[in-house]
């Protein structure tokens, strides 16, 4: 062997070892430092498993508690259920304890001070942490996931798709597309001889906010982008099965079953998504006006680069258009018919609720539809709603990573390390929403949401700081309208044969679906 082989023998030699190294760190050594520095500080948890951390006991534990179904009656919390490992480690623990995702440490906190230090901060210290192939191909790489500048750039370009004056304009649509679903309702309930119907609630609410999302941001309907939704839902599935499985950096590239079958579901859901973004700029080229003032429309002027102005680059690649448009499919309905299936859940228990509801939207909308000013008189529509989300919020847990070794209240986390926010704990704190904490009283936020609780704080189910949910007024104001139409023609009562099984699927679904009995209230 020549000298040359020596040294390339050499240099392979130090990039293997180099590597061996790395993966060392971060399989073995760092998992140990950091088990011991939180030890120093008082914090323990569940022992490190090599590769796997805590992966295994969260697998088991959730398998354990699908099995469980819960008192419809007693809104009892449903941490056990929906996250049981937070549940026994909490108890075993305490408030803040360590526990491993894989290789990925984490810290808990369910105290609403830090979690607002957390999520209020504007210096990037605390940033999303990086998700998984199969995450990222389900909800694309958009505004909810990018960080730093990209964000920023993406936020502007978007904003202005979620202003009051746009979402106003939004109502008519929003409530056409209800009309539509209860006339099916209505025509499927006058069958029988007293017009009551059973109704699967959590699947038609699911098609709805799906055709809203349609038609106020892309401009098409569910039916031409059902085959992007069918895409998704199983993608989701996918997701949801693979989500507490051991993670391999690489492994999504490998031909897998699992890997085969998102790769297919991701073609079908962005040439679904193609479809609709050229149709759009064909609609444009042969009107010769602009591409919408949608939020897709917005996505695609600020992806053309400007005639007079030829150095311009283009603020969004037709490649972030794409991935925005799977973030807003699947965020834009998902979390809103969740919201709108366990708020009807909540009135079916709670009758008199229902009835007190409806006398609201009679007086202030009577029979016709809702426009923005009525929908702000709806006081009680909008505090029934904020403890829906309280009690059953979509979004069950956030997560944030430490860029830099910092101080977090009285503990010093070291860098990379992340931090989990579990909403679902937060939300029913006899701590910090008094002994009635499991109950069902909308009353609680009649002075507000900043007063509801001991916190001002404490109710997280649209985040809060720069990364506050975008769409949060656009949810609100989407599920006022489907309720205010709902409450107008339909009385509705909960199926013997319901299950009271929430479950962690990405958000919050009912296991077993929410079967409704509905009364037509119109001759």
């Amino acid at each position: 062997m020549g000298y040359v082989g020596v040294v390339l023998m050499g240099v392979v030699s130090i990039v293997i070892v180099s590597k061996i190294w790395e993966v060392f760190k971060v399989v073995v050594w760092r998992p140990y430092w950091l088990t011991k520095t939180f030890e120093k500080q008082g914090i323990r948890g569940p022992t490190y498993k090599l590769l796997y951390g805590s992966l295994k006991e969260i697998k088991k534990l959730k398998k354990l508690a699908r099995d469980a179904v819960l008192d419809t009656d007693s809104n009892i919390d449903i941490t056990p259920r929906v996250l049981p490992h937070y549940h026994k480690w909490s108890s075993e623990y305490g408030d803040t304890w360590l526990y491993w995702f894989g290789t990925q440490p984490r810290i808990t906190t369910t105290n609403p001070e830090l979690a607002k230090q957390l999520l209020s901060n504007k210096f990037g210290f605390y940033v999303k942490p990086k998700t998984r192939p199969s995450i990222r191909l389900l909800t694309g790489n958009g505004l909810v996931l990018v960080d730093g500048l990209d964000w920023v750039r993406h936020r502007r370009i978007l904003n202005p798709a979620f202003s009051i004056d746009k979402l106003k304009s939004m109502i008519k649509k929003m409530a056409d597309c209800t009309m539509s679903m209860l006339d099916e309702w209505k025509n499927m309930a006058g069958v029988g001889d007293e017009q009551i119907v059973k109704i699967e609630m959590n699947e038609f609410f699911q098609k709805l906010t799906a055709d809203i999302i349609a038609h106020t941001a892309f401009g098409s309907s569910y039916a031409e982008g059902k085959q992007a939704f069918k895409a998704q839902r199983e993608l989701q599935k996918c997701c949801v099965a693979s989500f507490t499985d051991i993670f391999i950096p690489g492994s999504q590239y490998l031909p897998t079953p699992l890997n085969l079958r998102m790769w297919k579901l991701n073609r079908q859901l962005k040439n679904s998504l193609k479809s609709i973004i050229d149709g759009r700029i064909k609609a444009k080229a042969s009107s010769d006006g602009c591409y919408g003032d949608d939020l897709i429309g917005l996505m695609i002027e600020a992806s053309v680069t400007k005639a007079d102005d030829i150095k311009t680059s283009p603020k969004m690649k037709t490649s972030e258009i794409m991935e925005n448009c799977k973030t807003f499919f699947f965020a834009g309905h998902e979390t809103t018919s969740n919201l709108l299936t366990w708020t009807t859940f909540l009135l079916s228990l709670h009758p008199e609720w229902q009835e007190r509801l409806r006398e609201e939207v009679l007086k202030e909308c009577g029979m016709g539809i809702p426009d923005a000013d009525m929908l702000a008189k709806l006081k009680l529509v909008n505090m029934v709603l904020l403890e829906a989300l309280r009690l059953y919020c979509p979004v069950i847990m956030l997560v944030r990573k430490q860029s830099e070794d910092m101080k977090l209240g009285n503990l010093m986390i070291p860098k990379e390390t992340c931090i989990s926010i579990p909403i679902v704990k937060i939300h029913r704190s006899k701590e910090y929403w008094g002994e009635d904490a499991s109950e069902f009283n909308p009353m609680r936020f009649v002075n507000g949401i900043s007063k509801a609780a001991k916190h001002p704080n404490a109710l997280l189910a649209f985040s809060m700081g720069p990364r506050a949910c975008i769409g949060q007024n656009f949810a609100m104001m989407e599920a006022k309208t489907v309720l205010a139409l709902l409450l107008q023609r339909f009385s509705f009562s909960l199926c013997p044969e319901y299950k009271h099984a929430p479950v962690d699927y990405l958000t919050l679904h009912p296991q077993y679906g929410l079967p409704i009995n509905v009364k037509s209230l119109l001759l």
